[in-house]
């Protein structure tokens, strides 16, 4: 039972490790893109063909578009770990190929664009943050910056690495590969405006489901990592998380706003929608770049304690 239980803990250790030391090389993307665009062409092609009618109705075919994207992303996952493990060291490429679906180097290069760009100027650090968060960025200040990098190296902490590792761990490649699909959904559809409000429904709602343990998970990794600080932040996390908009976000937000002694989040703008968001942690709102670079040796402490779960489970595996 217990190596049943921990039976894909060997291939979400390699797979760490694989995208940990290589990430996704450049020249393949230039080639042939990168898996998560494959899932936004094919969540843009079924939104094109279905997003229509009355508002019941566009919500009906929101579920089954997210029902037929969760069934294809798992028949291709099994399909594919099948043809793979039936290889001799198949768990090898088996990795390669699960290791796409990880973030670990990427993250941390485009934040830490940020810090470099700010220490050039004021505008390219906006442009720097612009290409990894949402908001408006043409009036941030530099503490808007630094906040903006930090919040979304905490978020995608939990979304883009221990989420999928996560349900790597649990489901093998299908898990990590329904999850992608379903995280992409709701980064392209799951928003309240008038075109995805009703057909993002489905998809924007299963997201929160499948992220609520892991968004708990990068919490605690965030607060083992933050040293002397991490009573602090899992404190503030546990305090403060459900002020956040989303039901998960403010998790790993929380974590690292107390882990720094920042308040990050507050109000912001999505361009002409302003957000009134709430303030996490209690610490000095003015951020600076070198926030930005501490925040990034906690991920990289965090980081680690993932890889030490994961390799403690696959060790437990072959018991």
């Amino acid at each position: 039972m217990l190596a049943a239980l921990f039976a894909h803990l060997p291939l979400t250790l390699l797979a760490l490790a694989f995208e940990g030391a290589f990430g996704y090389p450049p020249a393949l993307l230039a080639r042939i893109g990168h898996p998560v665009v494959w899932i936004g062409a094919a969540i843009s092609a079924l939104e094109t063909r279905l997003n229509e009618g009355p508002p019941a109705a566009r919500r009906v075919r929101g579920v089954a578009a997210l029902a037929a994207l969760l069934t294809g992303s798992l028949a291709l996952g099994v399909l594919a770990e099948r043809a793979l493990l039936a290889l001799p060291f198949g768990l090898f490429p088996l990795a390669l190929l699960a290791s796409t679906l990880l973030a670990q180097r990427s993250l941390h290069a485009h934040v830490a664009d940020v810090a470099r760009a700010l220490s050039v100027s004021l505008e390219d650090g906006r442009i720097a943050v612009g290409r990894i968060v949402g908001r408006d960025v043409t009036k941030l200040d530099e503490a808007g910056v630094a906040r903006a990098a930090i919040e979304s190296l905490a978020e995608n902490f939990s979304d883009g690495i221990v989420a999928p590792a996560l349900w790597m761990a649990l489901l093998g490649l299908p898990g990590a590969l329904a999850y992608k699909t379903v995280n992409t959904a709701d980064s392209m559809i799951g928003h309240r405006s008038p075109r995805y409000l009703e057909f993002g429904w489905a998809s924007a709602r299963f997201d929160d489901l499948v992220n609520l343990p892991a968004s708990r998970m990068s919490a605690g990794l965030i607060a083992l990592a933050a040293e002397g600080n991490g009573r602090i932040a899992l404190a503030t996390a546990l305090r403060e998380a459900r002020k956040h908009a989303s039901p998960n976000a403010g998790w790993p937000e929380a974590a690292m706003a107390g882990a720094l002694g920042l308040k990050l989040g507050g109000p912001r703008s999505y361009g002409e929608t302003q957000v009134a968001g709430a303030w996490l942690g209690d610490g000095r709102a003015e951020a600076n770049r070198d926030d930005i670079w501490r925040a990034l040796a906690l991920y990289r402490r965090a980081l680690a304690g993932l890889w030490l779960i994961a390799a403690l489970g696959a060790l437990a595996s072959l018991l």
